[in-house]
């Protein structure tokens, strides 16, 4: 067989066993799915459970230093969380963002909103683990403190770094909803140094 064929071949069964994203454009891991439907980055890969020992992975590129949101649906059957001990979902998620803009970043923040662009607050119970459960539940490769913000937001703003251009950053964070819904958004804000 030709060399070209035998390329051809395998892109075709990587392509039909599932390879990649769904036909919606979600990816799907772990009892969850994630999209960059609302544009301005890429997801790369998902792998993972969601639990403290197999968190969901989901590997990015980020294009700009504005806004943009990995919208999370849980579409199916939320099923009991026996390795937090509590109720609700407990998504342990870790981001590996490529900066793959032309600026490097200074600080890096995160938003959760159940509705987008309306803040989380408290009644709506998701948060980044706002009744602090587990100690170490946020860090980051690239950025060595955070501060949190809540009520009515529920904001990560991770500081005292840098992630330079085409620079990799992981970040890591428990993810809490004691009152689950379908769908939520983090909204990702790279911030860049001001002229």
């Amino acid at each position: 067989m030709p060399r070209t064929m035998r390329f051809a071949a395998l892109i075709c069964t990587a392509l039909l066993t599932g390879a990649g994203p769904a036909d919606d454009g979600t990816w799907h891991t772990g009892g969850y799915s994630f999209s960059d439907e609302l544009g301005g980055f890429r997801i790369l890969g998902v792998r993972g459970a969601g639990t403290r020992d197999d968190p969901v992975i989901v590997t990015q590129e980020l294009y700009s230093a504005s806004e943009m949101v990995l919208t999370i649906r849980v579409p199916g059957p939320r099923a009991s969380r026996t390795d937090t001990g509590r109720a609700g979902l407990a998504l342990y998620l870790q981001l590996e963002t490529v900066n793959a803009s032309d600026f490097a970043w200074v600080e890096f923040g995160f938003e959760l909103q159940q509705v987008l662009g309306e803040p989380s607050t408290y009644g709506d119970g998701l948060s980044f683990d706002q009744a602090v459960a587990e100690a170490e539940t946020l860090s980051s490769s690239a950025f060595k403190a955070f501060s949190r913000d809540f009520e009515p937001y529920d904001r990560v703003l991770f500081r005292h770094g840098k992630a330079d251009p085409r620079e990799t950053v992981i970040f890591s964070m428990l993810i809490t909803d004691l009152t689950p819904v379908y769908q939520f958004h983090l909204v990702q804000d790279p911030r860049i140094p001001f002229s």
